[in-house]
């Protein structure tokens, strides 16, 4: 979709991709749609806000909520997510088993026996569920959450299930989190729903972004079991908002039309995909004055 002339001149300057060693990554997670690379440009929007409450409605990996804790660029985050297995994971970490699924990680033997006797596992208990997800993501074909993915074969640099399987980069990891865990609550739960709830909230910056949109439900049938959401009704409750919002969405023609349809202002942003490739990522809020400052 073309841009009117008015568009272009009100666009903030173009964001310089950030340098891969700028960002510290603190997600457990890995996985395509994670934004470790967007963390520069939102501690930008919320510097010097004095932001009271942050809230990621669609958590998945976490990396945005763990790195606005860390650096305490709000007061509180709130985290939710609907996924069964991803929430396992944040309720571990932040609400009493992080010591246990550190334990976990670290003693675990990585072979292909023990990897799909552990996925083959059942029962629901929270802990077991975790450090199966946990395993799932980090063995499987492009960090696929499905029952029945496959696992890696090949993996990166030929080292099969190895090439993302580091017990002391996750342990490491959760011993940071464990800094900080007392800034965030999780909640499980429909992020709509969550949004809807506080949609007259102040003081509140809310970062949306959700799963595959209706042009890539393919891929997100693929990778996650909470894949579909209605994204004209997400459209309609931040345009009733009192606090502000930031969105991140796949570049394409309905997205753009919706935020248009909503009176909302869009910026395209580098980033770099899981292959090390430049690609485009679609920002949408009410204004970008923000984007154009100069940071320290």
């Amino acid at each position: 979709m073309k841009r009117s002339s008015k568009t272009k001149r009100d666009a903030p300057p173009a964001v310089p991709l950030p340098h891969p060693k700028t960002t510290q990554h603190l997600s457990l997670f890995r996985y395509p749609g994670g934004k470790s690379w967007l963390v520069p440009q939102i501690s930008r929007w919320l510097l010097n806000k004095n932001a009271g409450m942050f809230i990621e409605p669609f958590a998945g990996g976490g990396a945005i909520s763990l790195a606005v804790a860390n650096q305490q660029l709000a007061r509180h985050v709130l985290m939710c997510e609907i996924d069964r297995g991803v929430a396992a994971v944040w309720n571990s970490v932040l609400n009493g088993d992080a010591d246990w699924l550190r334990k976990k990680i670290a003693s675990f033997s990585l072979t292909k026996t023990n990897v799909r006797k552990e996925l083959a596992a059942h029962g629901d208990h929270q802990r077991r569920l975790a450090f199966r997800t946990l395993l799932r993501n980090r063995t499987s074909h492009g960090g696929l959450l499905t029952l029945g993915s496959a696992l890696l074969r090949k993996g990166e640099n030929g080292k099969g299930l190895r090439s993302r399987w580091y017990p002391e980069t996750l342990v490491s990891r959760l011993d940071l989190i464990k800094t900080f865990r007392d800034r965030i609550t999780f909640v499980e739960g429909d992020g709509v729903q969550l949004l809807e709830s506080l949609s007259r909230a102040k003081q509140c910056f809310f970062f949306l972004d959700p799963p595959y949109t209706a042009g890539s439900i393919s891929a997100g049938a693929r990778m996650y079991e909470h894949h579909e959401v209605d994204h004209a009704r997400l459209f309609s409750v931040a345009k009733r908002m009192a606090g502000e919002f930031l969105m991140s969405y796949d570049d394409t023609p309905e997205i753009r039309l919706m935020a248009r349809a909503h009176g909302f202002k869009v910026h395209t942003v580098e980033m770099r995909t899981r292959h090390h490739v430049a690609a485009k990522e679609l920002l949408i809020c009410r204004d970008f004055t923000w984007l154009a400052k100069r940071t320290k």
